[in-house]
């Protein structure tokens, strides 16, 4: 989704002129709090928990998303947040078209701060052709960093969503390791001082990863090629590296992510697949429903198919890390049953 609230806009026009004075300056870090260390702003609170886990107290973070009740998709800005996204030495941002409210204050904000999208490190990003889970990860990684590092402030159209693209790429363990392995970069460009810091943090959150990618294969090992039925697109990376075959008809997980009706005879057919009994499970997103996802659960309820929920934005008491195992782990006993 790429809409951007009207409210925003008056917002961001309003407001832009009294805090162009506030704006990073290139080449280091600001200390906009006052503490002298490097100022990270996330999107979501999924980012600057990876943020967290590679740099810890060495830089301060701000996540602007950072509760399950709140909606990327339509999250309005506000001018607390502008203030924060222009005196950031460092934003990270999901990319695709999910978080474009961060495009937006970029832009009123005139920040000239390092943006690193985490959409461009993954293998389905247009251009990242040789970026393949399955190639012992031996490959040159050189065309997703350069991706990340040709980011125009005053040219968001790669931003936008894109056509055919699961922009929910944190649910790729893969790809988020190459998004930390930027971060790391970008964060010793900034404070080379804690260069060793941030490279022990990366090694510790990547062997997390590693640790991830372990039990997915597990999982594909035991149940390669079930079927399961997601009503919104959000968890297929994590499916997909699971070994498990998504057969929910496009057309619905594509209405219910972009909060449109469903047309009847999609819905006739989701129907049928859950009858048929070989749907495994059903995944629905935890923050988001409407009468055709509820109609999709009570289906599968009393065909006995088990529904588990994931959510988009990283539950209170989680981090990256122990939130993916958390899903993982869901998933591996609901296919075990």
């Amino acid at each position: 989704m790429t809409r951007t609230p009207l409210a925003l806009v008056a917002l961001l026009g309003a407001s832009a002129l009294v805090l162009a004075g506030c704006s990073s300056t290139p080449g280091g870090a600001t200390g906009g709090n006052g503490d002298g260390k490097i100022q990270v702003v996330a999107s979501t609170s999924v980012y600057g928990d990876i943020v967290e886990a590679i740099a810890g107290d060495a830089v301060d973070v701000t996540s602007i998303v950072a509760s399950t009740s709140q909606d990327p998709h339509s999250y309005e800005a506000s001018a607390a947040d502008q203030l924060t996204v222009s005196q950031a030495d460092l934003i990270i941002e999901n990319g695709g078209g999910y978080d474009a409210f961060i495009d937006g204050l970029i832009e009123a904000t005139g920040s000239s701060a390092h943006v690193i999208t985490a959409a461009e490190f993954s293998h389905d990003w247009p251009g990242n052709e040789g970026h393949d889970h399955a190639d012992g990860d031996d490959h040159d990684h050189a065309d997703e960093t350069d991706a990340a590092d040709d980011h125009d402030h005053g040219d968001h159209e790669g931003h936008d969503h894109i056509e055919g693209f699961n922009e929910h790429v944190w649910y790729d363990p893969h790809t988020m390791e190459h998004l930390a392995e930027a971060i790391a970069e970008e964060l010793t460009e900034l404070a080379p001082a804690d260069a060793d810091a941030f490279q022990k943090g990366l090694s510790t959150f990547v062997a997390g990863i590693g640790d991830l990618e372990t039990s997915l294969a597990d999982i594909s090992a035991a149940h390669e090629g079930d079927k399961i039925f997601v009503t919104e697109p959000v968890p297929l990376y994590l499916t997909a590296a699971a070994g498990l075959t998504n057969v929910t008809p496009e057309a619905f997980s594509e209405a219910v992510e972009e909060g449109q009706d469903v047309p009847p005879a999609t819905l006739l057919e989701a129907d049928k697949l859950l009858k048929a009994g070989d749907v495994r499970a059903v995944i629905a997103n935890a923050q988001t429903g409407g009468a055709e996802t509820t109609q999709v659960i009570e289906t599968a309820k009393a065909a006995g198919i088990p529904v588990i929920e994931f959510t988009e934005i990283l539950p209170e008491g989680k981090t990256y890390l122990t939130w993916m195992a958390d899903n993982i782990s869901t998933l591996a006993a609901t296919l075990n049953r």
